[in-house]
């Protein structure tokens, strides 16, 4: 965390932090177009797979749209979009959330889970090509850290609270 000591005239990165910024952007913007770009041979989207792989996770394979879209980054609306998107080629199904008469819950279907089976082979070769197999032990256990402590910050999506969020949304479900 940052302890220097900002003035109005000092607001620019200096040589590091630039650096370091630039590095970052490019590294996640190389990695998941690549990524992305082997998914799309597999017919689904990186937004796709994501709501799909989350699904499969949850208990009777089903989220509300609302912890989907927090754990996305997303907007509800945005995630609703294109929730109707897969909703068209059969992926997921929408239903009432009986806890949120506004808002609705986000169901796998077996077309879902089959394109999910289908391309989870290509996506974690994707993953060890392009990210896991680049990196040794030490560098892993770096990322994780920084990723920890980006996400404790504020500065980037707490998944360990949206987590906690999904398990109190399951312990007042019927």
């Amino acid at each position: 965390m940052s302890t220097k000591n900002r003035t109005a005239t000092s607001d620019w990165l200096d040589g590091d932090e630039e650096g370091a910024w630039r590095a970052f952007r490019r590294m996640t913007v190389g990695v998941r177009t690549r990524i992305g770009q082997a998914l799309a041979a597999t017919g689904l989207s990186e937004a796709d797979y994501e709501v799909l792989s989350t699904l499969v996770e949850r208990p009777d394979t089903t989220s509300t749209l609302y912890l989907q879209a927090a754990k996305m980054g997303w907007s509800r609306s945005r995630l609703s979009r294109h929730a109707s998107r897969m909703e068209a080629r059969g992926l997921i199904e929408r239903a009432p959330d009986p806890a949120d008469g506004r808002g609705c819950l986000l169901v796998l279907t077996r077309t879902g889970r089959d394109a999910l089976r289908a391309a989870t082979p290509r996506h974690l070769e994707s993953v060890r090509q392009h990210f896991a197999d680049l990196l040794d032990a030490d560098d892993l256990r770096d990322l994780q850290r920084i990723a920890a402590k980006l996400c404790a910050s504020g500065s980037a999506a707490s998944q360990p609270e949206i987590d906690r969020q999904a398990g109190d949304d399951e312990a007042g479900a019927p």
